[in-house]
C-alpha cells in the first residue's frame, strides 16, 4: 500500500516489538524502530548491488519531500552515479562548505595574480569591500539579492571602484562556475549601467599652467620623498601609464644608448602586439632617473618602500596627487581641482599637440596602438622624433618653474 500522512502520524512515535519495514512505492519505504522513529529510506541497485540510503527522519521531511527526494536520486540511477555517494559528497558540502574568500583565494592564485597586472589592487578591493560581509559565507548560498545590495551601495557612493569589482567578481565566478564551487554565475547578466546607473563620463581634467607653476611648488617645498617627487615628475613628463613606471626596473633603462624600454608585460597594449615600448633619455630626464636609482636600493627604480623587492604599489602612487591637493590647500591657502596620475598623463599630451603637429608621433610617446595597422608595417621607433618633442615640452616646463 502506498504510505499516507495520516498513517505516518499516527504510527510516529508508537512503540513496537521489532523493526519495520513498510513499502510506499517507486522503491521508497520507511524503516520503523522499536521506539517509533520513522525513517524514510530508498532502495536502489547499483553496479549490481543492493543498497539503500536514507532519506530523513519524519516529521521533519514530509511524505511529499521525501517522494521528491527518492525521485531525484532516482534521476542519479540514470547518470551512473550512485546517490548513496552522492548524498555524501553533499553532506560534506554543508559540513566544511567552501566559502567565498576560499574560491577567491584560489582564483587570485591560479588566474588573477598571473593574468592582471594590478591584481594587487584588486585584492585590497576585496578585501576592502567584500570580504567584511561575504568573505566566511558558503559561495554557492550568496545569492543575488546579496551581490546587488553590495554593489548598489558602492555605486551610490564609489561608481568606480563598483564597476571595477562587478568585473572582476563575474570574472571569479565564472572561473569558480567552471569548475563546480558554484552552479552558476549569478551575476553575469548584471550590467553597470542597467543595474547599477553607472554611467562613464570620459574625464577631460588638464592641468593648466599656472597648476603646473602650483604643481612644482609643491615637489620644492613640500615634505614628499624625494622618491615620490621624482615618480610625479617623470609621469608628467614622460606622459606615461603610472603602473609603466612603477614596474620599471632598473635595468630597462639603458643610459649610454638614452633609452627607456618598457617591456610588453609592463604596459597596457603589450599583451596585444607584443612590443616593447622605446623612449628617448634626455638630459634632464637622465638626472632624475639616476638619482632615483641611488634613492632605490632593489631592481626597480621605485621600489616599495622597505620592500625592495617589490615595486611601487598602485595604491600608494595614486595617493600623491592627494598629497600635492592637500600641500596646496594647506601652505597656499588654495582649492586645487582634483586631478590623477592619469591627468598628468593627459597634461602632458594635450601639450604635445600644442608643440608639433605629428600627432602618429605624440601617440607613440604615449604608447597608444597607431590605427590602420601602421604598427604591423612601420617598425620604425621615431626615437629622434619623439626625443625632439621632449625636449621642447621639458623646456616649457624649465619655464613654468622659474
Amino acid at each position: 500500500m502506498a504510505l499516507s500522512e495520516a498513517w505516518l502520524k499516527a504510527n510516529n512515535g508508537k512503540e513496537r516489538d521489532a523493526v519495520e519495514v513498510v513499502a510506499d512505492r517507486d522503491s521508497m519505504s520507511v524503516r520503523i524502530s522499536p521506539k517509533g522513529k520513522i525513517v524514510f529510506q530508498l532502495r536502489f541497485r547499483f553496479n549490481n548491488k543492493q543498497e539503500r540510503v536514507d532519506l530523513g527522519t519524519y516529521p521533519h521531511i514530509s511524505l511529499k519531500d521525501a517522494r521528491l527526494e527518492a525521485t531525484r536520486l532516482r534521476g542519479l540511477l540514470d547518470q551512473n552515479k550512485n546517490p548513496k555517494l552522492e548524498l555524501l559528497v553533499e553532506k560534506e558540502k554543508n559540513i566544511n562548505p567552501v566559502t567565498f574568500k576560499e574560491v577567491f583565494l584560489m582564483w587570485y592564485e591560479s588566474y588573477c595574480s598571473k593574468n592582471k597586472k594590478e591584481h594587487e589592487s584588486i585584492k585590497r578591493m576585496f578585501e576592502n569591500h567584500l570580504f567584511n560581509k561575504l568573505g566566511n559565507h558558503p559561495i554557492d548560498r550568496i545569492d543575488i539579492s546579496d551581490w546587488l545590495g553590495i554593489f548598489e551601495e558602492l555605486a551610490g557612493r564609489i561608481p568606480g571602484t563598483a564597476k571595477n569589482l562587478l568585473s572582476n567578481t563575474k570574472q571569479m565566478l565564472k572561473w569558480a562556475a567552471k569548475r563546480k564551487y558554484i552552479q552558476t554565475n549569478i551575476l553575469a547578466d548584471v550590467y553597470p549601467k542597467a543595474d547599477l546607473n553607472i554611467t562613464s563620463i570620459p574625464t577631460k581634467r588638464v592641468l593648466t599652467d599656472e597648476e603646473i607653476v602650483v604643481f612644482y611648488e609643491c615637489l620644492k617645498w613640500s615634505r614628499l620623498t624625494t622618491k615620490n617627487k621624482i615618480f610625479l615628475e617623470l609621469c608628467l613628463i614622460f606622459a606615461c601609464r603610472n603602473g609603466e613606471l612603477r614596474r620599471a626596473e632598473k635595468k630597462h633603462f639603458d643610459l649610454k644608448r638614452k633609452i627607456w624600454k618598457v617591456p610588453p608585460s609592463n604596459h597596457k597594449t603589450g599583451y596585444k602586439n607584443d612590443k616593447t615600448l622605446i623612449r628617448p633619455i634626455l638630459p634632464y630626464m637622465e638626472d632624475l632617473i639616476r638619482e632615483a636609482m641611488e634613492l632605490s636600493e632593489g631592481k626597480y627604480l621605485f621600489s616599495n618602500g622597505k620592500n625592495i623587492d617589490e615595486y611601487l604599489t598602485d595604491a600608494a602612487s595614486t595617493a600623491l596627487p592627494n598629497s600635492v591637493i592637500g600641500w596646496v590647500k594647506r601652505f597656499k591657502k588654495e582649492t586645487m581641482e582634483h586631478w590623477s596620475l592619469h591627468d598628468l598623463r593627459r597634461t602632458a599630451r594635450t601639450n604635445f599637440s600644442a608643440i608639433s603637429k605629428n600627432r602618429d608621433i605624440h601617440e607613440i610617446m604615449i604608447g597608444h596602438v597607431l590605427p590602420n595597422n601602421q604598427e604591423v608595417y612601420d617598425l620604425y621607433g621615431y626615437v629622434l622624433e619623439q626625443a625632439e618633442v621632449y625636449e621642447k615640452w621639458i623646456e616649457k616646463l624649465e619655464r613654468l618653474k622659474g
